[in-house]
């Protein structure tokens, strides 16, 4: 085994590791919104089963209840299915986590880039969403792939926010009546809940024209992913 490499892979995982997570500490902090750190939000049975089931808690759980609606878009390119677009010059993957930095780099090759914001780290890629007053887009993504800590390609899905006349903004359901229904009936024995947070999400049709209903994602951390419609509190797991 070539231990010079091997040290030198740990050396740039724990570098973006690192990244990500003050990224993410820095995001917190500019949303400013409360949330509540522990379970003890949750009913007492609800805890009493987590503790049944083994299921553990490593988040917060967000106290907001903001009043939304369903968003309707067009779909200029097809949701997921985009052409990778290779870099002409490559871009340090540190820019990623400054916005300035990243609009100054890419600003000009991937459209409307200020639209999306940082979600999460998978493996050689980070991936951003498509956002709408502030809130992601799950179903619409930005992916910027990534090798010796240099962005080289991506793939982008873009749309245009239609108005949404005939839709009304309700208060969503909270963020503990979601979770507490994912853990009564939908969790496995020992699931670790890493993420949840609120956006938009729905099922995407053969359609240039979508619509996108506000939901509560639920991340595990072997990575299973759960979706609750935020107003109806239907839940479904693609």
């Amino acid at each position: 085994m070539d231990w010079g490499r091997a040290k030198s892979v740990l050396i740039v995982a724990f570098l973006l590791l690192n990244l990500v997570l003050g990224y993410q500490l820095w995001s917190n902090i500019r949303e400013g919104r409360d949330a509540s750190t522990d379970v003890n939000d949750l009913r007492p049975e609800t805890q009493a089963l987590m503790k049944e089931k083994g299921i553990k808690l490593d988040t917060s759980i967000p106290s907001e209840t903001p009043e939304l609606k369903d968003l309707t878009f067009r779909a200029k390119t097809k949701l997921g299915g985009g052409e990778r677009r290779e870099l002409q010059t490559p871009v340090d993957s540190k820019a990623v986590f400054n916005e300035k930095e990243l609009l100054a780099s890419l600003g000009g090759v991937i459209p409307d880039l200020n639209k999306y914001a940082f979600g999460e780290n998978l493996d050689s890629e980070f991936v951003f969403y498509r956002t709408v007053e502030g809130r992601p887009m799950f179903d619409v993504k930005l992916e910027l792939f990534y090798s010796n800590l240099k962005i080289t390609a991506y793939k982008q899905d873009v749309i245009e926010v239609l108005p949404s006349e005939k839709s009304t903004a309700q208060a969503v359901l909270p963020a503990t009546k979601a979770l507490a229904t994912l853990i009564e009936k939908q969790l496995h024995d020992g699931a670790v809940i890493k993420e949840i947070k609120l956006g938009y999400h729905g099922q995407i049709f053969n359609s240039d024209v979508q619509v996108s209903a506000p939901t509560w994602r639920v991340l595990l951390e072997d990575g299973g992913q759960f979706y609750m419609n935020a107003i109806s509190g239907e839940v479904v797991t693609e």
